[in-house]
């Protein structure tokens, strides 16, 4: 290896501080690299792929004008992005984003000289597009939401790519108060004890009392002897609290599922019954149910077993049954019971109680005639036949005698807000039902314990 003579070394040497004191101060204003996190650029190359930095050019023809950001400038397009190098076939630019000295300068596009392109930095609501064409380069700055690209006929589709600022937010988009990336908290509480109540609309799909509801007949008939069998073979000690705690339940459900937060109870109780249910149920009265529960409930407490037995099922056949032949036979006025007497038996009818009393017959002497008596009792046909018949006219008594539509409590009572509670033929046929069931056991003979049946209508 050949040593260099002492004028080359010295002018190395010349070189080597020339180069330190010229490089050194733009290395320390000006870091290797751009970061990507909070810089973005478009990218237009011609033949060959450039990479942007801090500091780019605008070339376009004969002219090149370099463009120095002063202020970095976050994307509003998509989290996810990332710098990005595009190709085109006549002309190259590098733009990196910046902050132009004029805001009045709204040119977009300039049609000088070969093929133009153009665009777009956003920086929140100010957008600043950059123009090239012909020997000059224009940038204009205006408000925008968007960023966006906008080629020609002369260039190809350009793809902006950038990663979002972390110091910077996009404001084009409002919030919306809820973001549903994120899984909302308490749903199923906020569904089931903050929702309206729909009960209202729930009213509008359902028929009103003066139409022929035969699928609320056989739930009717079904629920009544359901219970009289419950009674039956359970005993009276177990019974009794049972249907009390079912209907407190039931009363509680009453009081709260017009209350907002408790409209889910509405939504569940129309799934269960479905049409079954009355348009005044759901404008503010209680159902059935309540009154149903309560009827059977008073009557197994206030009676034996047989004659509790024998009401419950007097409610589940004269009260359906009795609704049924009146309902069929409201075209004869002279059956037709118009304001009753003082409210007895109003918009009732005299044929509708006489087919309850006697759907009720056949149940009644089969039950009757395979009980249990006393050995050396003497059964009579007869008397048999005049007991059921008797035990019949007593359930569909019960029903005509309560006026419809029912007798309602005033809302206030000395100044005091009261339930919605009313007369129902389902709190009353039960009871009067077994009441009179007790006094035909008396003047039959039988006692009052008669013990029926092990299935009750078979031996």
């Amino acid at each position: 290896m050949t040593l260099l003579l002492p004028h080359q070394r010295r002018l190395l040497l010349r070189l080597a501080v020339l180069l330190a004191v010229v490089v050194a101060p733009v290395a320390a204003r000006h870091p290797a690299g751009p970061n990507p996190d909070l810089f973005r650029s478009t990218t237009m190359a011609s033949g060959k792929n450039t990479v942007p930095g801090l500091s780019s050019t605008v070339s376009t023809g004969n002219a090149c004008r370099p463009v120095v950001p002063s202020q970095l400038v976050a994307s509003t397009s998509s989290p996810s992005l990332t710098p990005s190098r595009q190709t085109t076939g006549s002309s190259s630019s590098t733009v990196a984003a910046a902050v132009l000295p004029s805001e009045d300068d709204n040119a977009t596009r300039l049609s000088r000289g070969g093929g133009t392109g153009s665009s777009v930095r956003v920086k929140g609501t100010e957008a600043i597009e950059t123009a090239t064409g012909g020997n000059v380069t224009r940038s204009s700055v205006s408000t925008a939401a968007t960023s966006s690209s906008t080629p020609n006929k002369h260039t190809a589709a350009v793809t902006e790519t950038a990663s979002p600022s972390k110091d910077l937010k996009a404001t084009n988009n409002k919030p919306t108060g809820i973001d549903p990336a994120v899984p909302q908290k308490f749903s199923l509480f906020n569904r089931l004890f903050r929702s309206k109540s729909k009960h209202k609309s729930i009213a509008k799909t359902l028929k009103n009392r003066n139409t022929l509801n035969i699928r609320r007949k056989v739930m009717h008939c079904a629920f009544g002897l359901g219970f009289a069998s419950l009674n039956h073979f359970i005993p009276k000690a177990q019974f009794v609290p049972g249907m009390t705690i079912l209907s407190s339940a039931t009363l509680l459900m009453e009081l709260l599922r017009y209350r907002p937060g408790f409209g889910w109870m509405n939504d569940a109780l129309h799934g269960v019954l479905g049409s079954s249910l009355r348009k005044h149920e759901m404008e503010g009265k209680f159902t059935g149910s309540f009154y149903f529960f309560t009827g059977v409930t008073v009557t197994a407490a206030l009676f034996d077993r047989t004659a509790a037995t024998l009401g419950i099922a007097q409610l589940a056949l004269a009260d359906p049954s009795a609704s049924y032949f009146g309902r069929q036979t409201r075209h004869i006025y002279w059956s037709r019971i118009e304001n009753g007497l003082g409210g007895f038996g109003r918009n009732k009818g005299l044929l509708g109680f006489l087919g309850g009393a006697l759907f009720c017959v056949p149940f009644n002497y089969r039950v009757l005639s395979i009980a249990k008596f006393a050995t050396g009792v003497v059964v009579m046909q007869k008397t048999l036949l005049t007991a059921a018949l008797a035990l019949g006219l007593a359930g569909a008594f019960a029903d005509l005698a309560v006026p419809t539509p029912a007798l309602t409590l005033p809302k206030k009572i000395c100044g005091i807000k009261v339930p919605p509670l009313h007369l129902d033929d389902n709190f009353v046929v039960p009871i009067v039902s077994a009441y009179a069931c007790t006094q035909i056991l008396g003047w039959a003979g039988w006692p009052a314990n008669l013990q029926l049946a092990r299935w009750m209508i078979a031996p």
